[in-house]
């Protein structure tokens, strides 16, 4: 009889597609580690530094070996094309949009829903391949998979592509999101934000987190009854 349904449940669980690697989970309350993420002045500098190495490199007649390109399957990330907008409007939008400090993430069997405070949730199933999410005359938004990490590329007008990566480690307490900007095919302008997990604590506590004080929290003052 135990035997019996143990079969039984032995059946109904589904098989281990190898070729669809089990995902990690992302869910849980992610609040932004400022000492383990990039600051978008620090990366600018860095990159105008190396811009200058580079051109005095050329100048003296050294061979300069071109950065790889970034890309998702078969979709280049940072395709070659026309000139595009400064690095420095690039980091200051990579700035922009990075401008969360916590992250709320929900994931079942089918999909991943990544909330972010005043902007729209990025959502994507956990299935194979890249698909578009979003179409409109405003731009379009593809997402998918490549390995473990979660990607999601947003295709504005002029040209303006941004990308979101997201990786979780295997413990499950660490995430990472790498957000590239690029204008017209111009190597990207790449931020890295680090994000540990924690408890978001009940509803009725009002959070924020910043960058001397770490996350500062205060009662809620409930609306007064009419």
């Amino acid at each position: 009889m135990v035997q019996a349904q143990a079969d039984r449940s032995a059946d109904s669980l589904p098989l281990l597609d190898l070729d669809r690697p089990i995902r990690l989970n992302f869910a849980g309350d992610w609040e932004k580690d400022f000492n383990r993420s990039d600051r978008w002045e620090d990366e600018l500098s860095r990159l105008l530094t190396i811009r200058q190495e580079r051109a005095a490199q050329q100048r003296s007649g050294v061979t300069v070996r071109n950065l790889p390109r970034a890309s998702l399957g078969n979709l280049n990330l940072n395709s070659l094309g026309g000139r595009g907008t400064s690095i420095v409007n690039l980091a200051r939008l990579a700035e922009y949009v990075s401008r969360q400090t916590t992250l709320r993430i929900k994931q079942d069997r089918n999909e991943v829903s990544i909330e972010r405070r005043g902007e729209a949730s990025l959502i994507c199933t956990v299935d194979h391949g890249l698909r578009e999410t979003f179409s409109s005359e405003h731009g379009k938004e593809y997402c998918g998979w490549d390995g473990q990490q979660l990607v999601f590329i947003i295709n504005l007008p002029d040209q303006l592509q941004i990308s979101h990566r997201f990786d979780v480690a295997a413990a499950g307490d660490k995430l990472r999101l790498v957000t590239s900007i690029s204008h017209k095919g111009s190597a990207p302008f790449n931020l890295i934000q680090a994000f540990n997990r924690y408890d978001a604590g009940a509803d009725n506590l009002n959070c924020v987190l910043t960058v001397t004080r770490g996350r500062v929290c205060s009662q809620a003052t409930p609306l007064a009854d009419e």
